[in-house]
């Protein structure tokens, strides 16, 4: 079996739900568009629903790759991807190497290794690849915010620790009333960003947001309150940066409209605790909540990566 005549029309049918198959399919799209003929179309083998003689074959074309001449005749495995190849800008080369004598067997068996990996190798590219709807960029905001968010629900389980042993009723209630709203945030967070995509180091944010909330509450109700303002002052900033890159460069309107909400209740907050805490406060305090708040934008950029 070789590669077909370029000349002909050739239409490449792939499988839209691999990850590998969508990102190569996306270079290769890329390559022939530039191209700027008609050489090669595409068809999402998962999505050509209602095409009887697809729906038959389905599991067949789905196992491995093909290509469909013109004639309705099909090539599949190495001598599919030759034929592609030979139809694309800067491919042409290797289509060629393919026709040497035994080169397409040593490809055909390569390509059979392959796809006894094809499994493994497409669960690791979808845990890097974007979640659906989101750019790079939101997607590791999002898991900053999910960090920020699980951190927050256990500032105030750390403050409402201290403040139930202390049978301090209005430090609980104001830990428990603010901990309901970001425990909703977290919830809601968590509809956007897969299991697989969140942070690897929730255990150190909760242990590092019980803490910022505990340290606080045995120093009394104003470091509670000065803490709070401290924190969600560079939540609100935070937020409004991703706001601000959603307006600009697009992206879904509910987390547009997510981010929003999350933000006016940040706010809220902020504004609360520093009511509560009024205008001055002793150089001592001044510090922890720098202290607090360089904390928070070092444990963004981590989160971001890990």
């Amino acid at each position: 079996m070789s590669p077909t005549d370029p000349s002909d029309k050739l239409t490449v049918l792939y499988d839209g739900g691999c990850p590998l198959c969508r990102r190569e399919i996306a270079h290769a799209q890329g390559l022939s568009k530039r191209q700027g003929d008609n050489a090669l179309c595409f068809v999402d083998i998962g999505r050509a629903e209602g095409d009887g003689a697809l729906d038959a074959e389905r599991a067949t074309l789905l196992a491995r790759f093909h290509v469909q001449r013109a004639d309705g005749s099909r090539l599949q495995g190495a001598a599919a991807f030759l034929a592609m190849w030979a139809r694309l800008p800067g491919w042409r080369w290797l289509a060629r190497m393919g026709r040497l004598p035994g080169a397409l067997t040593l490809l055909e068996a390569a390509y059979n290794g392959f796809l006894r990996v094809r499994p493994q190798l497409q669960a690791l590219a979808r845990r890097w690849e974007p979640t659906a709807g989101l750019s790079i960029h939101m997607e590791r905001e999002l898991r900053s915010d999910h960090a920020g968010e699980t951190g927050a629900v256990h500032i105030y389980r750390g403050i409402a620790c201290v403040a139930a042993r202390r049978r301090d009723t209005e430090l609980l209630g104001f830990a428990q009333r603010h901990g309901d709203i970001e425990s909703d945030h977290l919830r809601l967070i968590e509809t956007w960003l897969p299991l697989q995509r969140r942070s690897r180091l929730l255990g150190a944010w909760r242990l590092a947001g019980w803490l910022t909330g505990a340290l606080p509450a045995l120093a009394g109700k104003r470091a509670v309150y000065a803490t709070v303002a401290a924190v969600e002052t560079f939540v609100d900033r935070h937020y409004q940066q991703q706001i601000d890159h959603l307006q600009h460069h697009g992206g879904p309107d509910d987390l547009l409209r997510l981010l929003q909400r999350c933000q006016a209740d940040e706010r809220h907050h902020r504004d609360e605790s520093t009511a509560l805490l009024g205008t001055s406060m002793p150089w001592p305090l001044r510090s922890w909540c720098a202290l607090v708040g360089a904390g928070s934008a070092a444990a963004v950029v981590m989160a971001r990566r890990l």
